[in-house]
C-alpha cells in the first residue's frame, strides 16, 4: 500500500445540534481531500445494539435495503460532494429518536478509516399559559405556569418586570413518550406588577407575560 492511499476521517469536533421536524446536515470529510467516489460510505448507528445501519453508499450507488426502518426516506448522500472528500448526510425530518452516537466509516480497497458525530436533538415546545389560580388568606394572587412539547426537560422560571428571579412554590414534571411538560405556581403579593413566565431550553426560549393589576384581576373574577 502507498502512502499517498492513506487519510484521515475527520468530523466536527462538537455536537451537532438538531430541532425536531428541521432538517440537519451531518458532516463527515477525509484529509487529504481525495475522492471518496470509489468508495464505501456507511453512516451508522453505534450507540445502538448491532450498530444499526443508518446509510450506505457502496458501488457508486445508495444500497439502503438494510437501513433501520424509521430512517427510510429521510437521509440522503450528496453525490457530488463525494468527489471533494466530503460524505456529509442530510436527514430530514428530525425526530427525538435521532438523538445519539453516529458513525462515518470510509473504506477504499486498502485503507478505511471512520469519525463519530455526536448529534443532540431539541424539540421546542408550546408557549407557557399562564392560569390564574385564585387568592389566598392573605390577599396573595395563585398564578400557575404551564408549557409542555419539549425536549430535553426545559427549564421554567419566573421573573418580575425588573428580570428579578422569583422562587416557584410547586414545580411539576411530566414525560409523555419523548416530550417534557413543566408547571410552576407561584404567589403574587404585589400588585401593579408585570409577571413573566419564562421557558428556555439550550438555544430557545419562550415567553408569556401577565400584569397584576388590581383592577385586572377585580375584572378576571367578576
Amino acid at each position: 500500500m502507498r502512502l499517498s492511499e492513506q487519510y484521515e476521517v475527520v468530523g466536527p469536533a462538537n455536537p451537532v445540534f438538531a430541532v425536531a421536524g428541521e432538517d440537519v446536515i451531518l458532516p463527515c470529510s477525509v484529509k487529504p481531500s481525495i475522492s471518496v467516489v470509489d468508495m464505501r460510505v456507511e453512516w451508522f448507528r453505534s450507540d445502538l445494539k448491532d450498530s444499526q445501519l443508518v446509510h450506505l453508499y457502496e458501488d457508486h450507488e445508495d444500497r439502503n435495503a438494510e437501513q433501520i426502518q424509521s430512517y427510510r426516506g429521510r437521509t440522503k448522500l450528496n453525490h457530488q460532494e463525494l468527489q471533494r472528500g466530503n460524505s456529509l448526510l442530510k436527514l430530514s425530518s428530525v425526530r427525538v429518536s435521532d438523538e445519539g452516537l453516529y458513525k462515518c466509516f470510509i473504506q477504499s480497497k486498502s485503507w478505511s478509516d471512520d469519525a463519530t458525530v455526536n448529534v443532540n436533538v431539541e424539540a421546542v415546545g408550546r408557549h407557557p399559559v399562564i392560569t390564574v389560580d385564585g387568592f389566598d388568606h392573605s390577599g396573595g394572587l395563585h398564578l400557575q405556569c404551564e408549557s409542555e412539547g419539549w425536549y430535553p426537560e426545559p427549564d421554567l422560571e419566573w421573573l418580575n418586570s425588573e428580570g428579578v428571579r422569583l422562587s416557584s412554590e410547586t414545580t411539576e414534571t411530566n414525560r409523555n413518550a419523548d416530550r417534557f411538560s413543566v408547571k410552576h405556581t407561584i404567589t403574587v403579593h404585589h400588585r401593579d406588577d408585570k409577571i413573566h413566565c419564562r421557558v428556555r431550553l439550550r438555544h430557545h426560549e419562550l415567553e408569556t407575560m401577565i400584569i397584576t393589576t388590581s383592577k385586572y384581576c377585580a375584572l378576571l373574577f367578576l
